[in-house]
């Protein structure tokens, strides 16, 4: 059984035990998260497709964690004009272990 979950703008297909990393939330490790955004819900021969959402369907996942992701360059650069400037940033996830998918 899988399931295909709208979380953080993104779209992430999920099955039970997967661990994935999400855009940042607000809970902290150990607390439990349900994601009710469900746009595909499949058990191997039966496909349900919501219009956007399934109504009732939900995935539970338990946090596991946040981490940092790739730090990222930026460089702004003009040439023949004395100038450059270098920034950076660091996006941050959540871990998320889906512990049960129900629709």
């Amino acid at each position: 059984m899988y399931a295909i979950v709208f979380c953080g703008g993104k779209q992430h297909k999920v099955s039970e035990g997967d661990v994935l990393s999400v855009e940042l939330l607000e809970q902290e490790a150990g607390q439990s998260v349900e994601l009710d955004k469900v746009l595909l819900l499949s058990d191997g021969t039966n496909i349900k497709v919501g219009a956007p959402y399934l109504e009732g369907a939900k995935v539970s996942a338990e946090v596991l964690g946040v981490h940092g992701g790739e730090k990222i360059k930026i460089v702004k650069f003009r040439r023949r004009k004395h100038h450059q400037k270098v920034t950076g940033h660091r996006q941050w996830y959540t871990d998320l272990k889906i512990t049960k998918i129900a629709g």
